[in-house]
């Protein structure tokens, strides 16, 4: 019996330890990487985002059904759609581009992201788009559907907004239990207030952590895959200041701020218990 017992912990142990690495998911992210579908521009900026490291660190696998929120001009979304494409899925949850609440900047950036996937269809035509706009819409998948959701640099917006407790919520409602909600943002001195976050865009771990349990989530890990202790947060313009913005930044002040490289920032794993 105690042999039986024993060998049945070794099976959980290895196949725990088979669950947490993924080859071929990490070679497959190489790959695409280094792939000539991603702009020089973009590469250089893998440098201060890490998105190999980070990608691991949230635990990624090619197969998974992925959300990720509001992406921008989309340069986690090249990546993340021919990761996905052949085994898993790959959802955008975006602003909506007409409506009651939308702001024009939100409009604005949901209508190009749309024509940029449309305008590389070999690369994001398995690319799924759905709509978080609190509080009119905030089902960005079917309810405990999802495996992964991804949101970079976002908190400080949704603060300003007054979305982030609804869109927390909404994370939370998607995710399957066990999932895992991966966060990156740019983080602020302890003390911060809610009036200086959403001045500077840097917000506190402790505000993060405190949304995101708030709506039901455990933290996991925290990682320090995006620090960057050259960061002093004490500019003009807020992480603004800094690369790829540069706001308000004068021509011959700019190698300065290069050189301080992308904001330090807070990369945070959480899971939705069982």
């Amino acid at each position: 019996m105690k042999k039986f017992l024993l060998l049945l912990l070794t099976l959980g142990s290895l196949q725990a330890h088979a669950q947490s690495i993924d080859v071929r998911t990490e070679q497959r992210l190489q790959q695409i990487l280094a792939s000539d579908h991603r702009s020089e521009q973009n590469r250089q900026r893998d440098q201060y985002r890490h998105p190999l490291e980070t990608l691991t660190f949230f635990g990624i696998r090619d197969t998974q059904t992925v959300v990720e929120i509001f992406p921008g001009g989309g340069w986690y979304t090249e990546i993340l759609a021919p990761l996905l494409k052949p085994y898993g899925k790959l959802i955008e949850a975006n602003y909506a581009d007409s409506g009651p609440t939308a702001t024009a900047y939100q409009k604005r950036t949901s209508t190009e992201f749309k024509k940029t996937l449309a305008a590389n269809p070999a690369l994001f035509d398995a690319v799924t788009v759905s709509t978080l706009q609190p509080p009119e819409q905030t089902d960005i998948a079917p309810p405990a559907s999802v495996d992964l959701i991804l949101t970079f640099r976002n908190v400080h917006n949704w603060l300003n907004e007054g979305t982030a407790d609804a869109n927390f919520a909404s994370f939370f409602k998607a995710l399957k239990s066990g999932g895992v909600l991966g966060l990156e943002e740019h983080r602020a001195v302890p003390g911060t207030s809610l009036e200086q976050t959403i001045a500077t865009g840097y917000v506190t771990e402790s505000e993060v952590i405190r949304l995101a349990e708030k709506a039901g989530f455990k933290l996991a890990a925290k990682s320090d895959i995006n620090a960057n202790p050259a960061d002093t947060k004490n500019y003009p313009n807020g992480v603004w200041t800094l690369p790829p913005t540069l706001r308000g930044v004068a021509d011959a002040d700019r190698a300065r701020y290069r050189q301080i490289g992308e904001s330090d920032r807070m990369t945070l794993k959480f899971i939705k218990p069982n």
